[in-house]
C-alpha cells in the first residue's frame, strides 16, 4: 500500500525555516516564519495567560472530555470577542476547534457536506494553506483579484470584477482583518460593498479571523467580520486565538455558523457537533479553558488587552520605522505603503531574484512572493533590512 502513496508537495515556509537553522551565520535575519516576536525576538507567554494557567492549575479536577463542541462557555467567550452585539447568540452556532486552521477545515468541511458542488472564491494571494485544504477535499478554489502588485495595496476595482461570477449557493472566503499574506486591508465603504454584491448573487460569506487586534485595535479589527454577520442571510467565521493570546501550540480556535433565522441554529450546532467527531471527536480544552478565564475576569482581559495594544504598537511602530528608512535611502515614497498595511505581514513587491539575494548575501529570510513578518524585525534589525534591500536592487 505505501508503495502507492507520492511524496506531499514541500511547504515552502517549513523549507525557508529549515535553512534559516541551518546558517551558520551569526547575523541573519528571520522574516518568514509567522509567529509574533518581541524585540528580543521571544515568542513570549502572555502575563494574563501565564496567571490563568496559573488559576487554572489550582483550580482543575478533572482530565475528562469537554463536549463535541468544546466548553460553551468557551464559546460564549470568543462569540461576545469577535461579534460583539452585532447578531443575537442565539443565531450562532458555535465549536471548538484545533486552532485557527481546524476551523478553517471544518468549515470547509460543512460547506461540502451542505452543498457538494459549491465552489470556494479565494484571495489571490491568500493564505497558502486554505488553498491546500480545498485541494485536499475536493471543493474547486476560484481565484479573485486582490492585492496590486503596483501599488501594493487592494485591487478593488479587479476583486468586484472578479466576484461578479459568483454564482449562487458558492462561498466567498475573506480576511477578517490583516490579510495574509499582503498586510494589505479593504476598509469599511468596500467591504459593504461587498456585502452588498454577496447578498445579491446569493453567495455564503466566510471570513477567517486570525489577527483580531493586531491591526488596529480589537473592536475595529472586527467591524467588517460584524457588518457581515449582520447583513448577511447566512455566515461562516473562523476565529483563532493563536496570535492575539498567544498560545500557538496550545491550539485554539472557534468556527461559527450564523443564520439571520434563529431556528437553524439548532441543525447547525448538530452538524457541527457531528463534523468535530468525525475528525477528532472532542477538541482540545486547555488553550480554550485559558481564553475563557482570561476574557471572563476583569482584571485578566484588562492586561491582556494591555499587552496586546503593547504588540499592535510594536509592530506599527516597526512599520513607520521601515517606510521612513526605505524613504530615506531610496529618496522616494514607494515604499510607503508598509506603514499603511495591518498586521504581522506585508508583501514588499520584489522579485524572487531580489528575494534569493537577500538569503545568499545577507541572511536575510523571507517567503519567495516577499511576504515578510514585520515582528520578525526590531529597531536595531530595521537599518540592516532596508539597506540589504536597496542593495540588491529593491
Amino acid at each position: 500500500m505505501f508503495e502507492q502513496l507520492k511524496e506531499p508537495s514541500a511547504d515552502k515556509i517549513l523549507m525557508l525555516m529549515q535553512l534559516y537553522r541551518e546558517d551558520p551565520r551569526e547575523q541573519k535575519i528571520d522574516l518568514g516564519v509567522g509567529v509574533y516576536k518581541n524585540p528580543e525576538g521571544v515568542t513570549p507567554i502572555m502575563r494574563a495567560i501565564k496567571a490563568a494557567e496559573q488559576k487554572w492549575w489550582g483550580e482543575e479536577t478533572t482530565k475528562a472530555y469537554t463536549g463535541l463542541a468544546g466548553d460553551p462557555a468557551f464559546s460564549d467567550a470568543m462569540i461576545g470577542l469577535v461579534l460583539g452585539d452585532a447578531v443575537p447568540r442565539e443565531n450562532v452556532a458555535a465549536v471548538a476547534t484545533p486552532g485557527g486552521t481546524g476551523a478553517v477545515r471544518q468549515a470547509f468541511e460543512l460547506v461540502r457536506m451542505a452543498t457538494p458542488k459549491a465552489r470556494v472564491h479565494v484571495s489571490n494571494p491568500t493564505w497558502p494553506n486554505h488553498l491546500s485544504i480545498l485541494k485536499h477535499l475536493g471543493i474547486e478554489a476560484v481565484p479573485y483579484r486582490y492585492f496590486d502588485e503596483t501599488t501594493c495595496g487592494v485591487d478593488f476595482a479587479g476583486m468586484m470584477e472578479d466576484l461578479e461570477k459568483v454564482e449562487e449557493g458558492d462561498v466567498v472566503l475573506l480576511h477578517g482583518c490583516c490579510h495574509n499574506p499582503t498586510g494589505a486591508n479593504l476598509n469599511l465603504t468596500e467591504f459593504k460593498a461587498v456585502i452588498e454584491l454577496m447578498i445579491a448573487k446569493g453567495a455564503l460569506p466566510m471570513i477567517d479571523i486570525a489577527y483580531q487586534g493586531f491591526g488596529d485595535g480589537l473592536d475595529v479589527d472586527a467591524l467588517a467580520t460584524r457588518e457581515v454577520a449582520s447583513a448577511c442571510p447566512e455566515t461562516l467565521i473562523a476565529a483563532s486565538c493563536s496570535k492575539n493570546f498567544g498560545i500557538y501550540r496550545e491550539r485554539t480556535g472557534l468556527l461559527m455558523a450564523i443564520s439571520q433565522d434563529s431556528s437553524k441554529q439548532k441543525v447547525a450546532q448538530g452538524n457541527l457537533a457531528y463534523l468535530n467527531r468525525q475528525n477528532y471527536s472532542f477538541p482540545p480544552d486547555h488553550g480554550a479553558r485559558l481564553v475563557t478565564l482570561v476574557l471572563n475576569d476583569d482584571k485578566l482581559r484588562a492586561d491582556w488587552q494591555s499587552e496586546l495594544e503593547d504588540v499592535r504598537l510594536n509592530m506599527l511602530s516597526l512599520r513607520e520605522q521601515l517606510a521612513s528608512e526605505m524613504q530615506r535611502l531610496t529618496k522616494s515614497d514607494r515604499y510607503g505603503f508598509i506603514a499603511q498595511h495591518r498586521g504581522m505581514f506585508s508583501r514588499l513587491g520584489l522579485s524572487t531574484e531580489i528575494v534569493e539575494a537577500l538569503r545568499k548575501d545577507h541572511g536575510i529570510y523571507m517567503v519567495g512572493d516577499s511576504r515578510i513578518n514585520i515582528a520578525g524585525l526590531n529597531k536595531e534589525t530595521v537599518p540592516v533590512l532596508a539597506k540589504a534591500i536597496v542593495e540588491a536592487g529593491g
